[in-house]
């Protein structure tokens, strides 16, 4: 578990396997309520390579020092993250 919103990851690992790998992210809050936005990819068993960029949110709160998942929302592509950006900028230029 992480104690602080800096180690807070995506990455994962089955025995010496990376089966997800983190691209980047961004820290959108912190606090005892964190929010965090991450790029990663996803290990496509059948090839050994990594597949295309996905993207998703969670929210975590610390509670006894550690801070643990409450909830997600996974971008499920490429198109939709570009809708997604597209209506924010829209909402928010009005």
């Amino acid at each position: 578990m992480a104690e602080t919103v800096d180690e807070l990851t995506v990455e994962y690992h089955e025995g010496d396997t990376m089966t997800v790998k983190e691209l980047d992210k961004v820290i959108l809050t912190k606090g005892a309520w964190a929010t965090v936005m991450f790029r990663y990819q996803d290990l496509d068993r059948k090839t050994g390579d990594f597949g295309p960029d996905k993207y998703t949110i969670r929210r975590y709160q610390k509670r006894n020092g550690e801070y643990s998942q409450r909830s997600k929302f996974n971008i499920s592509s490429r198109d939709q993250a570009s809708q997604i950006i597209n209506t924010l900028t829209k909402w928010t230029d009005e």
